[in-house]
């Protein structure tokens, strides 16, 4: 296939509904979480998040016909995902945000694609290009002028360096997650099927950790958490987990990964509107660095061979 005619691939319908769907959700859900974690152990609102979520893509798997039996390999590889993705990466997301804006979070998940190549370079031999390196370097000085600017205002009243080790380590379980699930295994299952399986282990795994470090849940009953619980859960994992991964195997890593673009503009806006996050020209270079350089490690991937596409 020409490159030209792999550019018109991307404009159809059926691959830019999805990718704009799942970056604009995706850049809401960052907001939503401020809700879920004011009064309520962040583990329980997680626990809870998976709980609505788990039976709904059971119910999508079936609906779409697709086996739930996966194997056993399989099911080892959907606990390794539950573990990693929705017990670890969630549960270190909602703890970041505690102590940083969501808008920051957002932005400094955009370098999932660095442990992402990290990772599979350490683990699957790929091959890692300078262009990739550049980019990474001037997103990460822009992310820096962020969390510069974060430090000095505060505004959550918590701790900047333990929200950044909460970012660091969700990115990282995130990025495992999205490493393990590229294998030949992976591959040969149906996602929905997949993603069902991963998310019981994850919720099974959420629920035991809530109960350690929290004690018994105390939830509130005001709508909001509730509502937001829906919008997560159905909208921000039933809806956007199985269009993304589809995406993945349709375009590649690599050029899927570009809604994180749509993400981190969405989430910035909102974070400005409702978490009074103030613009400096220091953060507004900061912003235009980081998504830069995003655009510039993402295009040095797209030359990759399709094995390391698929393990982004």
């Amino acid at each position: 296939m020409s490159a030209a005619r792999g550019d018109d691939t991307l404009l159809r319908a059926r691959i830019v509904v999805p990718f704009l769907l799942t970056g604009i959700i995706w850049g809401s859900t960052w907001w939503v979480i401020t809700d879920q974690i004011d009064g309520v152990a962040p583990s329980w609102s997680v626990a809870i998040r998976f709980a609505v979520a788990t039976p709904a893509m059971f119910l999508l798997a079936k609906a779409m016909g697709r086996s739930l039996r996966i194997g056993r390999g399989g099911q080892w590889l959907a606990f390794a995902i539950g573990i990693m993705q929705f017990c670890g990466n969630f549960n270190f997301v909602y703890r970041a945000e505690l102590h940083l804006t969501s808008g920051i979070v957002a932005v400094m998940f955009t370098m999932l694609i660095v442990s992402n190549a990290a990772l599979g370079w350490w683990l699957l031999g790929q091959r890692i290009t300078r262009s990739f390196v550049i980019g990474t370097l001037i997103a990460l000085s822009g992310i820096a002028l962020l969390l510069i600017h974060e430090a000095g205002l505060n505004p959550l009243g918590g701790s900047i360096p333990l929200g950044i080790l909460w970012a660091v380590l969700g990115i990282l379980a995130a990025s495992i997650a999205n490493v393990v699930q590229a294998n030949e295994t992976g591959r040969a299952l149906p996602m929905v099927s997949l993603l069902a399986w991963s998310m019981l282990y994850g919720t099974i795994a959420d629920f035991a950790l809530a109960w350690v470090t929290a004690g018994p849940p105390m939830l509130p009953d005001r709508a909001t958490f509730w509502m937001g619980i829906g919008w997560l859960a159905l909208a921000g994992s039933v809806v956007t987990f199985p269009l993304h991964y589809t995406l993945v195997r349709e375009i590649g890593a690599g050029r899927a990964a570009y809604n994180g673009i749509v993400t981190v503009i969405v989430a910035m806006l909102l974070s400005t509107l409702f978490e009074g996050y103030r613009w400096t020209p220091n953060t507004v270079l900061g912003a235009v660095l980081a998504l830069v350089g995003l655009v510039v490690a993402l295009r040095a991937r797209q030359s990759a061979p399709p094995a390391l596409k698929q393990a982004a």
